[in-house]
């Protein structure tokens, strides 16, 4: 048996993308994210570590451009306390939106969107305090 992990939260997920600029506007403009940080990243001229997140939020996502491959393809889920209020709000902003699943049984009510380079996020439901 391995030694528990000394591991106590995600901090940051990233997303493989095609134009910082363009997910930074995205992230930001359409979903209503913050922008986190925008440095100059490695000894590359041109690199850049990008991140975004929900307001209040402890979790980042880095925007990353692609390492040898094509951009898109990840995946991350987002929790919120009202996931219809939520669709709705992404629907209006133009996001197309999935169909919501879920909420049957331990299941939380959930929907998917997909960024500009197909990355995905899974809207859920959060569980309520208490």
């Amino acid at each position: 048996m391995t030694d528990p992990t000394t591991i106590s939260n995600i901090g940051v997920a990233m997303f493989t993308i095609a134009d910082q600029d363009a997910a930074i506007a995205y992230y930001t403009q359409t979903l209503g994210w913050e922008l986190r940080a925008d440095v100059p990243f490695g000894d590359e001229g041109g690199n850049r570590w990008v991140e975004v997140a929900p307001p209040g939020s402890g979790a980042r996502l880095a925007l990353n451009p692609p390492m040898g491959g094509q951009p898109g393809g990840s995946a991350i889920g987002v929790e919120t306390p009202d996931v219809d209020a939520e669709r709705a709000r992404l629907s209006e902003a133009g996001v197309s939106v999935g169909e919501m699943i879920g909420g049957e049984g331990p299941m939380p009510r959930m929907f998917s969107f997909a960024d500009p380079d197909g990355n995905n996020v899974w809207v859920v439901q959060s569980a309520p305090a208490g």
